[in-house]
């Protein structure tokens, strides 16, 4: 199933949870943190100004972006999980 998101939403797949820690530790499931940067499956088309022009926005889908940990909200398609949230809830895109 394709997604399109309105207006300055993205929509964004998590990079895979961490399940050890620095130290070596394997977490279980629940205890394991969410990740704060993931992929951009799909953007919106822009933000409207004032002026009625549309402004693109800056992130463009297979860019990898960081994030807030508690930032968007969580949906499942095709058994997949999502997040969706405004463009402005991205902090950073990752450059290599």
């Amino acid at each position: 199933m394709k997604m399109r998101p309105l207006h300055d939403r993205v929509v964004i797949r998590r990079v895979d949870e961490e399940s050890k820690t620095a130290g070596g530790i394997l977490l279980p499931g629940n205890a394991a943190e969410k990740p704060s940067q993931g992929e951009v499956i799909a953007v919106g088309k822009g933000i409207a100004l004032e002026n009625g022009e549309l402004r693109p926005l800056d992130v463009k889908a297979g860019d990898k972006v960081l994030f807030g940990q508690y930032s968007g909200s969580t949906v499942k398609i095709d058994g997949q999980e999502y997040l969706i949230m405004k463009e402005s809830e991205i902090f950073a895109i990752l450059e290599a």
